[in-house]
């Protein structure tokens, strides 16, 4: 019997090299990805489910909100609630958000004048008003961009934002009358 000759093996080494090259290469990359992939997220307050007899006493102490109606022709600003102090007509081009914002100042103007710190609204919606114009409504009412020292700021308006439906109107056209009767945008 002849032995075969056993041979002897050495163990091989791994050779990463090109592997570390390719996540000193990735790594980089990913982690400057992460800064194009950020979610902005809102938090809304949702209308309360409370006992009847809470809501009441909630009226007796005459919470004024601050609501801002989106209809399909126009947007319209309560303050306090069923009070129009702003009647914006919607133009060719949509909604008139420079108005609305320039609006929006003025309230919390003369809130901070009266040493009322309101930091809340809420913004009523037809069935039919789109996505992107409610998020832009949002947007609009949340902060405006002032220049403070020579830098441009976000200001803060009112970014505490509760949703809910719009009342139906009974008689539309005697609502336009109204408000051409008593001057328009005033």
């Amino acid at each position: 019997m002849l032995r075969k000759p056993r041979i002897k093996r050495e163990d091989a080494e791994l050779d990463i090299t090109s592997f570390m090259n390719l996540m000193i290469v990735l790594v980089p990359v990913l982690l400057m990805m992460m800064v194009f992939s950020h979610i902005t997220v809102l938090d809304l307050k949702l209308p309360d489910l409370a006992d009847p007899a809470q809501q009441t006493e909630q009226n007796d102490e005459e919470v004024k909100n601050l609501e801002i109606m989106v209809r399909q022709d126009a947007i319209e600003v309560y303050y306090p609630q069923s009070y129009l102090l702003k009647y914006i007509p919607s133009n060719e081009e949509g909604y008139d958000y420079e108005t609305l914002v320039a609006t929006l100042k003025q309230v919390k103007q003369l809130l901070a004048k009266q040493g009322i710190e309101k930091r809340d609204l809420s913004l009523l919606l037809e069935p039919d008003i789109d996505y992107q114009t409610i998020v832009t409504l949002m947007d609009k009412s949340r902060s405006y961009k002032a220049v403070v020292v020579a830098s441009v700021v976000d200001a803060e308006l009112f970014p505490d934002i509760s949703l809910g439906d719009a009342p139906m109107l009974k008689n539309p056209e005697l609502v336009t009358q109204g408000v051409a009767a008593a001057g328009g945008n005033e």
